[in-house]
């Protein structure tokens, strides 16, 4: 006997929870599908334990520098096993907001098991069958091993096997200079390992403003990581007894006890039968249009496993957009190109919108830039903070098109150019927006006040209000 739904979404993750639960606050009979654990990988082995784990290696940072301050601190010592317990205390927390049970006391059909398709609208579950009037597929991405000579024969660490580890390496190598290798790596030096970083490209976080990367680039070498740009990796293997690792990288080997691969992440479309089902696919991801809608009309596809970009905010995004496209009249956009995301080493890294080199590919020399260096931010100062900067890319007439800051709590203070970017609002509109002081948003009014004035102030424009200003009124 076949189960009848009005929508079946495959994958628990950030894209899958957030549809199923759309869909059923508006009254729809859900099935949500997952093959493995309920969260994905933001709960398990992404956002959620990677945060909780920077913070504790933070928390050591400061002890271990609290003389700075005028504090002394004997004895300092970082139990690995306490940590990685404190990590996952963070996960059964988050968890119990999303559990089965929490999910189907919420009227969504939890099946657990992996979904394949039988055909464009019958899926088989572990043995059960089912069929939907519309099927949305969340089936997220997964760790790329790239084929590196030696690596499938050497024992390694991904993203999703490091929270495996009984104790923290000795000497640790990362191979990848993308987020999560630049956040473990941090995070894995301050708790006690000695890191080798080894990127094949000549600088971190390609994705954002080189100016971003050049900074994250001389806090990981003063944490005393052993930074290495420009270093693509031409083997690995075992290197005589026990756990050593020979990396050879940029024709230098570099010995560790253990190696992690960050070098990106993969869609997961393999196995679910969409051949079978008429969906078309490829190793990038399943193929969508801007409303998310698969080559197949009534399936949909949002999240990791459709290609773009890989953000846990992105896809639940995308999840919810899905539902509303499938479910309620008219159709909308689904794919924006400048999603805000961040990188939350010490200090974070957060960006929206259009960089300066995407801006001056597409507007030419219309396109205006400010920079107020953290240093003259007086919340980063009082927090002895004042690594970084606050970035914003403006068209010619003042519109706020893009933004990356560096510093503490970057992440929050983006919110500003985020709204910005989203609502077309001009930097004379940030800089009259009152903040509380001290913040490290008022660096964003700042900044906002000091291109406004450039503006009122220069060209024909400063002349007016120059004579205007000049005429007074007594």
């Amino acid at each position: 006997m076949t189960d009848q739904f009005d929508i079946a979404v495959i994958g628990a993750g950030s894209a899958g929870l957030t549809a199923a639960r759309f869909a059923a606050r508006l009254g729809k009979r859900v099935a949500l599908i997952e093959a493995s654990r309920v969260g994905g990988d933001c709960t398990w082995t992404g956002c959620v334990p990677s945060k909780a784990l920077l913070h504790a290696a933070k928390a050591a940072h400061t002890v271990r520098n609290a003389n700075r301050y005028g504090i002394t601190v004997r004895d300092q010592q970082v139990d690995f096993g306490a940590v990685i317990g404190r990590v996952k205390q963070a996960i059964k927390a988050v968890f119990a907001e999303e559990s089965p049970e929490t999910l189907r006391s919420e009227g969504i059909e939890v099946l657990e098991g992996r979904a394949e398709f039988q055909d464009a609208r019958t899926l088989i579950v572990g043995g059960r069958t089912i069929s939907a009037r519309h099927i949305l597929i969340c089936t997220g991405a997964g760790p790329f091993v790239p084929p590196i000579p030696g690596l499938a024969d050497t024992p390694h660490l991904t993203y999703e096997t490091f929270w495996d580890l009984g104790a923290l390496p000795e000497r640790l190598v990362v191979i990848g200079g993308g987020p999560i290798g630049c956040e473990l790596a941090q995070a894995c030096q301050r708790l006690g390992s000695r890191v080798t970083l080894v990127e094949a490209a000549d600088r971190l976080l390609p994705n954002d403003e080189p100016e971003a990367s050049q900074a994250v680039a001389q806090v990981l070498r003063r944490d005393g990581i052993d930074l290495r740009l420009s270093s693509p990796v031409e083997s690995v293997e075992r290197s005589g007894h026990g756990p050593c690792v020979l990396v050879s990288a940029g024709g230098v080997s570099v010995k560790g006890d253990a190696v992690l691969v960050a070098v990106g992440r993969r869609a997961k479309v393999d196995r679910l039968g969409l051949d079978r089902a008429g969906i078309e696919h490829s190793p990038q991801g399943i193929t969508v249009d801007d409303h998310l809608r698969t080559s197949v009309k009534h399936v949909y596809a949002a999240g990791d496993c459709a290609g773009g970009y890989q953000f846990t905010h992105y896809a639940g995004f995308q999840g919810a957009m899905a539902v509303r496209n499938v479910l309620l009249p008219g159709r909308s956009r689904a794919r924006p190109q400048h999603p805000p995301w961040a990188t939350f080493t010490d200090p974070e890294v957060a960006h929206s919108g259009y960089t300066e080199e995407q801006a001056r590919r597409r507007f030419g020399d219309k396109v205006r830039v400010s920079i107020l260096p953290m240093a003259q931010v007086d919340r980063a100062v009082t927090e002895d903070a004042t690594e970084g900067f606050i970035k914003v890319v403006q068209r010619s007439n003042g519109e706020a098109i893009g933004a990356t800051i560096v510093g503490q709590r970057a992440a929050e203070a983006l919110q500003a150019w985020t709204l910005a970017g989203d609502h077309g609002l001009k930097m004379g509109d940030v800089a009259r927006t009152m903040q509380a002081y001290p913040s490290l948003a008022t660096g964003n009014q700042q900044v906002a006040w000091d291109a406004h004035l450039d503006t009122l102030t220069t060209g024909i424009t400063g002349k007016l209000v120059r004579w205007l200003a000049g005429s007074g009124r007594g």
